[in-house]
């Protein structure tokens, strides 16, 4: 791209308000780049962008590699997304690199806003991964019974930690790692695809990282289960829900496991869009926060 995207104008100003990623999506549908091909895998093979910047659901990362690269290309994918639960806002975006349908590396930045309970003040993080594809193939090994499977990492960094350590939190940067299964059947369900994924993380993060990572109540990688299951109601429609456990440092505030409902629609090859509705347990000081959650993802 021999030119400055607008995207890196909306990352680099701290992820502005949802209309400029809206604008952003109007432009690149109108522009001759959105007629390239963005790789040869077929459509919503590579997910869509979870939170933390790794091909997968929403609130998961799956075993799948982003962007539609083969394994002779190079597939790029780039991601807004905003988390909206009643007392607090999280706003996140990025970028992540599929290298011939074996390697992937992103990038994802966090914005969360502490609503009424810091008036005023934002907490932001940023998150660095890598995944590996190290067996099988999610759609195309339909004669074998093992799932695609792929290790990864995600180093987080936290620039915000006051409140924080306020709350006990032992240390601002930290590493997760996981290991996901991800296997797709065809007309599994009713004749619709079905799609199943099982993720293991070793994780001290406190609330992914945005409450610093380790407590008064544990310090210890801990190892939680995330699962995630999808109905394929079409070519591009995906019918899905997503849990995912988290560990409880905080002696402060408990930490409970999060869930959601999501739909999400690949109307191009290049462009998904993913909305969900999605229980978030106890944040902090409120309970009971449940969210609306938008995501936009383009293909290169």
């Amino acid at each position: 791209f021999g030119r400055r995207s607008p995207l890196s104008g909306c990352i680099a100003s701290g992820f502005g308000p949802m209309p400029r990623l809206l604008l952003l999506l109007a432009l690149f549908v109108s522009s001759p780049v959105h007629a390239i091909d963005p790789g040869g895998r077929l459509l919503a093979t590579g997910g869509v962008s979870q939170i933390e910047g790794a091909a997968g659901g929403g609130i998961t990362p799956w075993a799948l590699i982003a962007g539609y690269g083969t394994d002779r290309q190079v597939g790029v994918t780039v991601f807004g997304t905003t988390v909206l639960p009643a007392d607090f806002d999280l706003v996140a975006g990025g970028v992540a690199v599929g290298i011939r349908d074996r390697v992937e590396i992103s990038y994802a930045r966090h914005r969360f806003g502490l609503g009424s309970t810091v008036p005023g003040q934002t907490i932001s993080q940023d998150i660095v991964g890598l995944k590996v594809k190290v067996l099988g193939d999610a759609v195309f090994d339909q004669d074998r019974w093992w799932p695609q499977v792929a290790v990864g990492l995600q180093y987080k960094h936290n620039q915000d930690m006051a409140v924080p350590t306020l709350l006990g939190a032992k240390r601002g940067e930290d590493f997760d790692f996981y290991v996901s299964a991800t296997k797709v059947w065809f007309a599994a369900l009713l004749g619709r695809n079905v799609l199943l994924n099982g993720t293991l993380r070793a994780t001290r993060a406190n609330q992914f990282g945005l409450l610093g990572f380790g407590g008064d109540l544990n310090d210890h990688h801990q190892v939680v289960p995330e699962v995630s299951a999808g109905v394929f109601l079409n070519d591009r429609w995906v019918l899905g829900a997503e849990y995912r456990q988290k560990p409880n440092n905080l002696g402060a505030f408990r930490e409970d496991a999060i869930h959601d409902v999501f739909i999400a629609w690949f109307p191009l090859k290049r462009l998904s869009i993913t909305g969900a509705y999605a229980d978030l347990g106890r944040i902090a000081d409120k309970d009971n926060q449940r969210a609306v959650y938008l995501s936009f993802q383009l293909a290169f």
